[in-house]
């Protein structure tokens, strides 16, 4: 059977489950809207969780850009799971027990004010629909390469299964369709990872495969990889670094106080009975988590190997005794190159795989000097001579342009599995990333018709009324998010690092602040939320190129790219979050404190009274 006969078979399979367990999960109330009737299970919440949280950026791209970062790319390891721990330890035993619904609901009833509750809810709005831009990305992406269809019919295709089990099925039927959509990705992440690690390792553990040698030599993997990688006159994968160090550990942070701040995660904690129930099911979050986690530096390792080694067969560069990459000078005489070390490919013999990527636009490539041949190799290196060499023979600079999106969906292909195991792939990255969508229109649509029509505009709406404005704004959302997915605008590059920020530098210490400082004033939550808001999202805007004056560019406007001690815009969330703090607690200082009735609730809702196990409707 030709695989893309196989590719619908398994992608349509899961879109079928997910619709039929939407029909039978589906909402009836808006208890069941919102937060599944509080009465899902800690393990089926965790597994839920795991692939609400585990998005096309975890899918997709993490591994992507692991693999072109290198070492580097560790940070995303390390900032998305460090997350959890502190989503864990420190904000969702006490969201559950306050016994709220929402994001905001928890900041307006915390700080006894709509205000609030409404700042809360723009801010939210711009992070979700910051993130959700990525997954409609992501959607047209897999689409477009396994099903045959354009990008934009790929997102429609993804707005109408999104719309028919979170629209009729609201959080209980969002959280049941999440724990299918766990199991797809994650057997989609594992098995061709286990595939290729026994082919290139005989170890059938990519996690131990990593640091195992080559099959048939006693050549480390990543030792292989680093001769492969320098001889094309890129860093060595095992050193490489994002930046400095100071911008690699406000990174990190940025990426964990972002995730334990991301409204649609920290929503799920409110679906289980107890507050005991969130932590547990915090726990086993990390757990599903981390075997995609663990797995994906294996990943990204393993197909930058055989992504150069496909470009390299071709070229006359050969693996020697000792495992390192030696040039064959037989075929690079017949070929007739003064400069050889590094790789170039027919353009009439490259790979199938090649050809089928060329059509989503993520692999490409431009034959610059007209010579018939793809030139890959690093034109940006510091090695002068060969730089030297290579312009000498006449080589113009790298002509082949990879897209880090394409390295998980495009793996299995590279390394010749199954057309069964390519297929799952793609019903994979669908997976992941509809089911970080469906999370985040719930979050959205709670903050529209609970927050804002219910608690602001309409106190008095009834039960029906709500679930029907509930089901009206996910329809909405969905529309908007599939407009931003087919025109993404200007600052869309770095979107999952914007969300991350902009949830960092806004709900996070609003959070924190609520939970553990019971004198923290409205004033001084409503100031510190807008100071972190907008200090993030004019670092991000003036980074991307976005003008607020003609003729104004505000890069030069704040001394140049990186500024602010050569932090990044990606990372300047935990930069955003310090402003929040500072602004937060410098005008409660110059505003009365809360109410005796608020502070004695902090009081409760930090310290358990008499019982071990709290119910959250008090």
């Amino acid at each position: 059977m030709d695989l893309q006969t196989v590719t619908y078979l398994v992608v349509g399979a899961s879109f079928a489950l997910y619709i039929g367990i939407a029909i039978w999960a589906r909402a009836g109330s808006t208890s069941e809207f919102y937060a599944a009737g509080g009465s899902v299970h800690p393990i089926t919440n965790g597994m839920a969780t795991a692939a609400d949280w585990m998005s096309a950026a975890s899918f997709i791209s993490m591994a992507g850009l692991i693999a072109n970062m290198g070492y580097g790319g560790g940070l995303f390891l390390m900032g998305w799971t460090g997350g959890y721990v502190l989503l864990a330890m420190l904000l969702a035993p006490y969201l559950r027990k306050f016994g709220k619904f929402t994001v905001p609901q928890f900041i307006g009833d915390r700080f006894y004010s709509s205000t609030a509750s409404t700042v809360a809810v723009i801010c939210l709005l711009t992070a979700s629909l910051t993130y959700i831009i990525g997954q409609m990305t992501g959607v047209g992406v897999a689409f477009s390469r396994f099903l045959g269809v354009s990008s934009d019919t790929g997102i429609y295709i993804g707005q109408a299964i999104v719309f028919l089990y979170a629209v009729f099925g609201g959080m209980k039927g969002i959280t049941y369709t999440q724990v299918a959509q766990y199991i797809v990705l994650i057997l989609a992440y594992l098995v061709p990872a286990i595939f290729i690690s026994l082919n290139l390792t005989g170890n059938p553990l990519p996690q131990l495969g990593l640091g195992s040698s080559m099959s048939g030599t006693d050549v480390a993997l990543l030792t292989r990889l680093d001769q492969v990688v320098t001889d094309l006159g890129f860093g060595q994968y095992t050193t490489t670094t994002a930046g400095s160090t100071l911008n690699m550990f406000v990174y990190t942070l940025s990426l964990m106080i972002g995730t334990a701040g991301l409204p649609h995660v920290i929503m799920r904690f409110f679906t289980v009975p107890t507050v005991k129930d969130a932590r547990s099911s915090a726990g086993w979050a990390l757990i599903f988590i981390a075997l995609l986690y663990t797995t994906a530096p294996a990943v990204g390792a393993m197909a930058k190997l055989n992504l150069h080694g496909t470009v390299n067969k071709a070229v006359g560069l050969e693996t020697a005794a000792d495992g390192s990459m030696k040039v064959n000078p037989e075929i690079i005489k017949a070929r007739g190159d003064v400069y050889a070390p590094e790789a170039s490919l027919e353009v009439e013999k490259r790979p199938e795989w090649m050809k089928r990527w060329e059509k989503t636009g993520l692999l490409k490539f431009e034959d610059k000097n007209g010579d018939g041949r793809i030139q890959y190799y690093n034109d940006k290196t510091k090695n002068a001579d060969a730089k030297a060499k290579a312009e000498a023979a006449g080589w113009k600079g790298n002509e082949l342009t990879v897209n880090a999106d394409i390295i998980v969906l495009a793996n299995p292909e590279i390394a010749l599995l199954p057309n069964w195991v390519i297929a799952l792939v793609a019903a994979g990255g669908l997976a992941a990333a509809l089911s970080t969508a469906a999370g985040l229109l719930m979050a959205i649509s709670s903050a529209v018709s609970h927050d804002l029509v219910k608690n602001v505009f309409n106190p008095d709406i009834s039960e029906k009324n709500e679930l029907l404005a509930g089901k009206i704004s996910m329809a909405v959302a969905i529309v908007v998010s599939g407009y931003l997915g087919l025109n993404p605008p200007g600052f869309a590059a770095g979107t999952v690092a914007l969300a991350f920020g902009i949830a960092a530098s806004s709900l996070f210490p609003a959070i924190m602040m609520g939970i553990f400082s019971k004198k923290m004033n409205k004033e001084g939550a409503i100031a510190g939320m807008l100071a972190g808001l907008a200090v993030t999202l004019f670092y991000v805007f003036a980074h991307k190129g976005i003008f607020f004056i003609k003729g104004t560019d505000f890069v030069e406007m704040i001394g140049g790219a990186n500024s602010f001690f050569g932090i990044t815009p990606e990372a300047f969330g935990a930069v955003g979050a310090l402003f929040n703090f500072i602004v937060a607690f410098v005008v409660d200082k110059m505003t009365k404190e809360p109410p005796e009735h608020i502070q004695h609730m902090v009081e409760n809702v930090r310290i358990p009274r008499g019982s071990k196990l709290v119910d959250g409707a008090h």
